[in-house]
């Protein structure tokens, strides 16, 4: 590289440095900065509008530029990825080991920080305790608007471990049993609320394990699931707003409310997971499974299109009357799946 090249470089490293801090400037400011002529400026303020860094707003001595918001998120950008060995690995002090790298706890809200503590450690916590994994990595990312992170383990994966360890027909089955809740392969160590109450405070969160891929997506309120190509072990990816007004005891006490003692005993399952038709007694006893540890369940028909007289029945009438003291709710449920409920209920009263 030319010494005239090495002061174009440096000239354009300045004027993304100087506009980094400024909503808008002029030509004339830059100009003061940079301590060369406005012709000088134009020329490389030119070539930066063109690779799509800056715009220019307005025309002649009017004229103002700003940074684009692609370039400011890729300047703000930071990352850091490590690999760990995961026995005797203490996951609050991996956590505090990047919070301290990127100062967190002033670059987060303290409604971020506090879901990111909580989400980071439960998360790791599981792969040191389920993965059977020797190590795992992590990825963080802080960019201007989000805070994410990353945690890949190379052990059974999560869905065959629960699929496999409570006898389930196969890996799919897992799915309903993960975001109900309550669900552990491992009772004398784990209650199974951690990723329940981490899917909940997420804005974003992905378990990616096998050909599994779940998505919860919590700004659409929405939960997704499709088939990838097959990796090893488990990928966890979540992501929270850095200013957040999500609160961690508001989210527990949805769940944990003051009438059960702030326990988990409340519990939404998205019925559509399963299918979005159901006809059998046995598909229902499939979505019933394990729901029998709570004291209320909300049972979200969100995208169901039909239900059967069966299905119903077994829910309504059979569960219920055989678990009198759990209270089943309903939400979203259209207007074709209304009346065979009605129809169940009216006939059990």
């Amino acid at each position: 590289m030319s010494i005239r090249d090495n002061i174009h470089v440096n000239t354009t490293g300045k004027i993304l440095k100087f506009s980094k801090h400024k909503r808008f400037f002029t030509g004339k400011e830059l100009s003061k900065f940079l301590g060369i002529s406005r012709q000088a400026v134009n020329k490389h303020l030119k070539g930066l509008i063109q690779s799509g860094k800056i715009v220019k707003q307005g025309t002649t001595k009017g004229a103002v530029y700003q940074l684009t918001t692609a370039t400011r998120t890729q300047q703000f950008l930071r990352k850091v990825r490590k690999t760990f060995f995961l026995s005797g690995l203490e996951e609050d002090k991996v956590f505090r080991e990047f919070a301290q790298f990127l100062n967190l706890k002033s670059e987060l809200g303290k409604n971020a920080f506090d879901i990111s503590y909580y989400a980071f450690t439960e998360i790791l916590n599981n792969a040191i305790d389920h993965s059977e994994s020797e190590k795992c990595s992590i990825e963080v990312i802080l960019d201007r608007y989000k805070f994410n992170f990353t945690i890949r383990d190379f052990g059974i994966g999560i869905f065959h471990s629960i699929f496999s360890k409570l006898q389930l027909p196969d890996e799919n089955s897992a799915i309903g049993e993960l975001i109900k809740g309550k669900t552990t392969t491992m009772k004398e160590k784990h209650t199974g609320e951690g990723i329940f109450f981490t899917s909940k405070a997420a804005d974003n969160m992905i378990f990616r394990s096998h050909k599994i891929n779940m998505i919860f997506d919590n700004q659409k309120k929405d939960i997704f699931v499709e088939e990838k190509k097959y990796i090893e072990g488990t990928e966890v990816f979540f992501s929270i707003s850095r200013r957040t007004k999500k609160l961690l005891d508001k989210i527990f006490a949805q769940y944990a409310p003051e009438e059960f003692d702030y326990t988990f005993e409340r519990t939404r399952a998205l019925v559509k997971l399963f299918h979005k038709n159901y006809v059998s007694r046995s598909e229902a006893k499939r979505l019933l499974y394990g729901l029998d540890k709570f004291k209320e369940v909300i049972l979200d028909f969100k995208g169901v299109t039909s239900i059967g007289q069966g299905f119903a029945d077994e829910i309504f009438r059979v569960f219920v009357n055989e678990h009198p003291d759990i209270k089943i709710r309903t939400a979203n449920v259209g207007p074709a799946l209304q009346p065979v409920i009605n129809h169940v209920v009216d006939k059990n009263n």
